[in-house]
């Protein structure tokens, strides 16, 4: 049974189109050029960019108004990530080891086996250390023929200027909310109210809004979050309520690791020649540790950006509050609660608010600087009192 064609190439770039012009204009040279840094806030698309250029540079058609077409051989390789000649390199820890830079550097070396180039994508570009970058600059300074690389990174100035000096920059932007909630409707044959949904609460982050729509699980975790300052009115809620927020988060991590974690182990074993329920022989238990070691890295990590994740829903609400406070007539993140962020904003000051907001953006650098979960969420839930209370602290102003 052959494989289902997937969309063209840039049907997944949701309101990208300057990017998917340069790119897919790129994709019709001889000559591209050798190094491309994609670079844009999370949830933009950096990664799922760089996988449709390998797509269409890579797409057999002769024509070449029609590369990255989704249905040659090419595509659907490149699209399910087992194509010969395109390498993604991503990493679940807090930096790339400098051995797995030198072993792509290596593999540069080799002439395609079957498509037009030999590609290496590098997703966090931004977690290379200077060390790591230095050695793949002589690679990208001396690139080996028929060979592109494509770095990712949340901006230009998270990548060393050596390195990014030497690279096409691709920028690209926070999507339109419409724009996700047209693409979830169109590719996933979501529900419309429900994908525009998601697309609001996940702030246009395509693949988050992709598993709220599809989660509902998800979607009560998150609404669990975004209710946490509205329940708080004296300081043992804050207390309680910011446990409540760490085990959430964990929940939200731990479901959403489970299934990946048990497809992954799933297709080893098929690849090993065993079935789901079959004894591991000893000679071939190192790759399954292998395996599980690396999940348990990726996991550990899963909490910490599930938790930042937790953060910017907080910070959106706020911002909500802010502009029903300011009048700005602005749509609002959460939508769906309008009336209870009425009340709430009417009840503290636009000081405040943005006290809150502060407050949330101190957490997550805490966190980002391994300040124990618990700690730094308590330090941010207390923020969250009533003003009458935060009135009669000392240290607090209005």
């Amino acid at each position: 049974m052959s494989a289902a064609p997937v969309a063209p190439a840039w049907a997944e770039l949701a309101g990208q189109e300057a990017a998917v012009g340069q790119l897919s204009r790129a994709a019709t040279m001889d000559s591209p050029t050798h190094a491309w840094l994609f670079t844009g806030p999370p949830g933009s698309g950096r990664s799922n960019a760089a996988r449709a250029f390998a797509q269409a540079l890579q797409c057999e058609q002769e024509d070449p108004a029609q590369r990255g077409c989704g249905r040659c051989h090419a595509c659907l390789t490149v699209h399910a990530g087992t194509h010969a000649d395109v390498k993604v390199m991503a990493t679940e820890n807090v930096t790339y080891k400098i051995d797995e830079i030198r072993e792509l550097i290596s593999l540069a070396q080799d002439r395609p086996s079957s498509g037009r180039w030999r590609i290496f994508i590098i997703e966090d570009a931004d977690r290379m250390t200077e060390r790591a970058t230095n050695v793949l600059l002589k690679a990208i300074e001396e690139p080996p023929a028929r060979t592109i690389w494509m770095l990712c990174a949340p901006s230009p100035a998270d990548v060393l200027v050596t390195i990014r000096s030497r690279c096409r920059p691709v920028g690209l932007r926070i999507p339109a909310v419409q724009s996700v909630a047209d693409l979830l409707v169109d590719r996933d044959g979501l529900d419309p109210a429900l994908a525009l949904f998601a697309a609001r609460a996940s702030q246009s982050h395509v693949g988050m809004a992709r598993r709220l729509a599809r989660d509902e699980g998800a979607r009560q975790r998150r609404e669990a979050v975004v209710h946490l300052p509205l329940r708080i009115q004296a300081t043992s809620d804050a207390v309680a309520l910011a446990k409540e927020l760490v085990e959430v988060t964990q929940e939200e991590a731990k479901s959403s690791a489970e299934v990946r974690n048990a497809e992954e182990k799933a297709g080893l074993l098929r690849a090993l020649g065993l079935g789901e329920d079959e004894k591991v022989p000893p000679k071939l238990r190192n790759h399954v540790k292998r395996l599980e070691d690396s999940q348990t890295a990726r996991n550990k990590r899963s909490v910490h950006d599930t938790l930042d994740r937790a953060m910017i829903d907080l910070t959106g609400l706020f911002r909500d509050v802010l502009a029903l406070q300011l009048g700005t007539g602005a749509e609002l993140v959460n939508e769906h609660l309008r009336d209870e962020l009425g009340s709430y904003a009417h009840g503290v000051t636009a000081e405040r608010t943005v006290a809150r907001i502060d407050a949330v953006a101190t957490a997550r650098r805490r966190l980002a600087g391994n300040v124990p979960p618990l700690l730094a969420l308590e330090a941010m839930t207390m923020s969250f009192l009533p003003d009458r209370i935060l009135d009669r602290r000392p240290g607090h102003q209005a």
